[in-house]
């Protein structure tokens, strides 16, 4: 499945997109690679009809890089994260993000 992300923190996170989700990882696809160990905080925004629901539903991670992968052919880098901790943002409600 492949989902826009929205990247928090002081990271330049290049932009790209979810290629697999589980509830342990996610791996990534983007314009550039990340440091192995770096943490990232993402918000991923599932369709609600790809689960079955009347409402999207957004998902709110921290996560750690453990692997890049270069893939020249494609022009960009597969990122492969540990999903560290997790939460499902209700409707309407705003993300507190630190620094802001």
């Amino acid at each position: 499945m492949h989902l826009p992300l929205k990247f928090f923190g002081d990271h330049k996170i290049p932009p790209g997109s979810t290629a697999n989700i589980s509830a342990a990882g996610v791996y990534l696809y983007l314009e550039g690679g990340l440091q192995i160990d770096s943490a990232i905080e993402f918000e991923i925004t599932i369709p609600a009809a790809s689960i079955g629901a009347e409402q999207d539903a957004r998902l709110h991670c921290h996560g750690r890089v453990v692997r890049c992968d270069t893939n020249q052919e494609l022009g960009r880098t597969g990122v492969a994260c540990l999903i560290e901790r997790y939460e499902f943002l209700r409707p309407g409600e705003v993300e507190e993000v630190e620094g802001e």
